[in-house]
């Protein structure tokens, strides 16, 4: 927890202030007991008034500047923890957005959730408590033994007992606490990663009628939780009463012995009751010593979890040299493969082996090949989502890795399989592939993807809402728009991943035809099982288990790639094929 706390340097002279506003208002409770003790023994005893009006009056002025020190310090405390928690968030979530995709799947996008939001809320709550209470018991406890001491040194011994037990139990409950909230924290990993799924896949849970075992599911993992829970809480609650307990113990020896030292004439009456006040401050900082350690185990275990993730270092980095150019330099946007291999972490096989071919600015280059042969894998190289096992990538004769992410990025419009809209307008989507892009730039991306139609018969046209992925409209019309966004951008290098499989063959004939036109002076890759959508490309590259099976067009592969016509034979008819 100490390394996350490096973020709070930006508000140093904020903390130094609160301690010692803290510092004031526990210099002030510890001076009540001894004017109230004054009072009794001076004032009372005595029968003069004047003294006690006088002493009482500046009693209620130190416990105002006690209340004023007290208020800011909360005041200012949780400015602290609030602002700590915001550039934590911040700092978090940005150093997610630079890892690759090899540490999202490894952390797990549930995980990592839970970490941006529970687990700094949980670190922001104990600092809080920190900033007022482990400033203020240390004070109150220290101060309390001074001025017991002061009142009566023998009558002190009683505290000495006291303490060793008092900090062995608070020990024994924070050491069984952390493992418990270790297993509490991964709980709730799991738990939101049921609800994700669940919430995202509605339509196929609902589909198939199988609602009642996604709540059992459910059930069954947050019963899990709520038993770690409960025996987390059971062990803490055991703390509390056995301090209440061990303080009334020492009340009643207090009270005993305090008796019997007044009886012999050591002690005066009012020492006494500033003495008991003194010990209940004693206790009561232990108390919140007590109360840290039931907060501390959850938070630190949270704080670890927050380092982890801002301890791993993304795989995928940006280059410090110059670019090299070592591929093929003839053409802007060219695309080059030189025996490209590639495994996913845990992977037993590799997903793609010795992968090699040209992509050319002005040419369509397809790549088809059935389900995990390894299309979309070749796109995430291409992007550097992943960084290659083996072999190179070069963009305009230079290698991938040699370029920043962004700058190999800004080359290429991306159409992905998947296909992912955000909340907000039709126009901000598409405007999303370039923010700088105009209305009649949007527009003009929009007609080429078939968009326009649809998007105009709204009331609201480009203005028109779309809800979180995209769920108010169909997935044609999502696909489409997504093929707009990539349009606006005008890079070097266009890659459809599978990006016309919600099209119906008209729409698909027509949007084809406008690409070719849209994109004739740059590169095109599009990755597909329709062979109606590959048969015209310049280059089609068919994949199986991994591998290149054949390369050229449509022609040269129906000669010589027995898979190729397997693929053909199965989609198209003989009158089709003419």
């Amino acid at each position: 927890m100490l390394k996350l706390f490096k973020n709070l340097k930006p508000y140093s002279l904020s903390v130094i202030l609160v301690f010692t506003l803290i510092f004031v208002q526990v210099m002030a409770e510890l001076y009540l007991p001894n004017l109230m003790s004054d009072i009794v023994d001076k004032g009372i005893a005595k029968g003069d008034t004047s003294y006690i009006f006088k002493t009482g009056a500046f009693m209620l002025i130190v416990a105002a500047i006690g209340v004023g020190g007290m208020i800011a310090a909360s005041f200012l405390s949780s400015r602290i923890a609030t602002g700590f928690g915001r550039d934590v968030r911040k700092k978090l979530f940005t150093h997610i957005e630079n890892f690759s995709l090899n540490e999202f799947d490894r952390l797990s996008t549930a995980s990592l959730i839970t970490r941006t939001t529970n687990d700094i809320t949980q670190v922001q709550m104990v600092l809080i408590v920190m900033m007022r209470m482990m400033a203020m018991a240390p004070m109150m406890c220290i101060g309390g033994i001074i001025m017991a001491v002061s009142k009566d040194p023998k009558l002190s011994l009683i505290i000495v007992f006291a303490i060793p037990i008092v900090v062995g139990a608070i020990l024994l409950v924070a050491r069984k606490g952390i493992s418990l909230f270790k297993a509490m924290q991964k709980k709730i990993d799991k738990l939101n990663l049921i609800l994700r799924e669940e919430l995202i896949g509605i339509r196929v849970i609902r589909a198939f009628n199988k609602q009642f075992d996604e709540q059992e599911r459910f059930n069954s993992s947050n019963k899990e939780l709520t038993q770690t829970a409960i025996r987390v809480n059971q062990i803490m609650a055991f703390l509390m009463p056995f301090m209440m307990v061990i303080m009334n113990f020492i009340t009643l020896a207090v009270i005993w012995f305090g008796a019997k030292r007044i009886d012999a004439m050591s002690m005066q009456v009012g020492d006494l009751m500033a003495f008991i006040q003194y010990i209940m401050h004693i206790m009561f900082s232990l108390i919140m010593v007590s109360m840290m350690f039931i907060l501390i185990p959850r938070a630190s275990v949270s704080a670890a979890r927050i380092n982890e993730v801002l301890e791993t270092s993304p795989e995928i980095t940006d280059p410090l040299g110059n670019k090299k150019e070592i591929g093929l330099q003839n053409q802007r946007g060219t695309i080059e493969f030189r025996n490209v291999s590639f495994s996913y972490q845990g992977a037993a096989e590799p997903a793609i082996k010795d992968i090699s071919f040209v992509a050319n600015q002005g040419e369509t280059t397809a790549i088809i090949g059935g389900t995990g042969s390894g299309k979309s894998t070749i796109v995430n190289l291409i992007l550097r989502f992943y960084d290659v096992s083996g072999g190179n990538i070069f963009v305009n004769g230079i290698d991938v890795k040699d370029y920043t992410q962004k700058e190999l990025r800004d080359k290429i419009g991306l159409v992905p399989q998947n296909t992912m809209l955000f909340s907000g307008s039709i126009s901000d989507n598409i405007r999303y592939g370039n923010p700088s892009a105009t209305d009649e730039e949007v527009a003009y991306a929009a007609k080429i993807a078939q968009a326009d139609e649809f998007i105009n018969s709204m009331p609201q046209k480009y203005d028109s809402q779309i809800s979180q992925g995209g769920t108010n409209i169909s997935g044609g019309q999502k696909q489409r728009l997504s093929i707009a966004r990539a349009l606006v951008r005008k890079p070097e290098i266009y890659i459809f991943d599978d990006s016309f499989s919600a099209l119906d063959f008209k729409t698909d004939a027509k949007l084809r035809k406008e690409l070719a036109l849209e994109t004739a002076n740059s590169t095109v890759i599009i990755v597909s099982q329709r062979v109606s959508t590959v048969m015209n490309a310049e280059q089609i590259i068919v994949l199986e288990d991994g591998k290149i099976a054949g390369k050229g067009t449509h022609k040269a592969l129906m000669e010589n790639c027995p898979q190729y016509r397997e693929i053909v034979a199965s989609q198209l008819s003989e009158e089709e094929l003419k």
